[in-house]
């Protein structure tokens, strides 16, 4: 897959899905559900305020009588228990963040009444399409786990893998990334990508290849996998990069965006249903990409 236009034209529009917006009362997203509705992508539940969602609606120019749209009023301490509700009860199949923090909507995920807890980790997978490349690529964890160890670490992976697969990549090649190919005992990152190759090797880590340690560029680019020297199945074409700590994902992340101009979709990983956590300065084509993104991983 080279583009994420791709990734939205492959949703079955027969049957959309329904998604749960916490806090929808915002421009960005209400744009964004226009486009969705436009092209029979999903159906929605706008959560919050009625009367600020319907101001900001009428802003934006969305018909909030129009099929495959329902507004459920609820105060801004609510709206996200409400959201997460909705999909508990299997009433939608997908949480997106509206005008809202994500601590607020992420308490009501893990909530063990009504939530969506499943494992012990939730971790963010980023899909960028970047100007140049040949293919999608994945970075994984951007958001949520500041310094994950081994067992944290064999988790953000899974989820990465799940959402990998079920979007369309078949046996995702994997590269734990470290500051170099080796293995050096005073470099954890290092020690940490040799381990998971051995689980992966010995059928702990299912369903993608894993490959590392391996630096950054060695993971992506045959060329310099090749001036190395390095025999990979992963080294230069990893579609799932993993990072040893959130700085290392925050600087690629953004580096992705701002020098290489790259475009990407984000959804949550690891509970019951995939949650779209963008940020608030996405712009409307973003938050589909990642709603595309979080339909495609909401296949069972």
């Amino acid at each position: 897959m080279k583009k994420l236009d791709e990734l939205v034209d492959q949703i079955d529009r027969r049957s959309p899905k329904t998604v749960a917006v916490a806090q929808a009362a915002d421009d960005e997203v209400l744009k964004a559900v226009k486009l969705a509705r436009a092209s029979n992508l999903a159906e929605f539940f706008l959560v919050g305020d009625q009367s600020e969602i319907e101001s900001k609606s009428k802003a934006v120019d969305l018909d909030l009588s129009q099929e495959g749209i329902e507004v459920i009023h609820a105060s801004e301490k609510d709206s996200a228990r409400v959201a997460v509700k909705a999909v508990h009860s299997g009433e939608a199949h997908v949480v997106m963040k509206g005008h809202i923090d994500t601590k607020s909507l992420l308490k009501a995920v893990l909530d063990k009444e009504y939530g969506l807890r499943k494992g012990s980790v939730l971790s963010h997978v980023a899909l960028f399409e970047i100007p140049g490349r040949d293919k999608l690529i994945y970075l994984t964890d951007a958001a949520m786990n500041i310094a994950p160890s081994l067992e944290e670490k064999v988790q953000i992976i899974n989820n990465a893998v799940e959402v990998a697969t079920r979007a369309g990549w078949e046996n995702p090649k994997v590269a734990p990334l470290a500051a170099v190919e080796v293995v050096n005992p005073s470099m954890t990152a290092t020690q940490d990508a040799a381990m998971l190759t051995q689980m992966n090797r010995r059928g702990q880590l299912k369903n993608c290849i894993v490959d590392g340690p391996l630096a950054f560029d060695n993971a992506v680019d045959p060329k310099a996998a090749e001036q190395k020297g390095i025999v990979s199945e992963v080294a230069g074409q990893a579609d799932i990069l993993v990072v040893p700590s959130i700085e290392v994902a925050n600087a690629l992340y953004k580096s992705f965006i701002y020098f290489a101009n790259g475009k990407v979709a984000g959804v949550i990983s690891g509970a019951k249903a995939p949650i779209v956590l963008t940020s608030r300065a996405d712009d409307a084509e973003s938050k589909i990409y990642s709603l595309a993104l979080a339909l495609q991983a909401s296949q069972q």
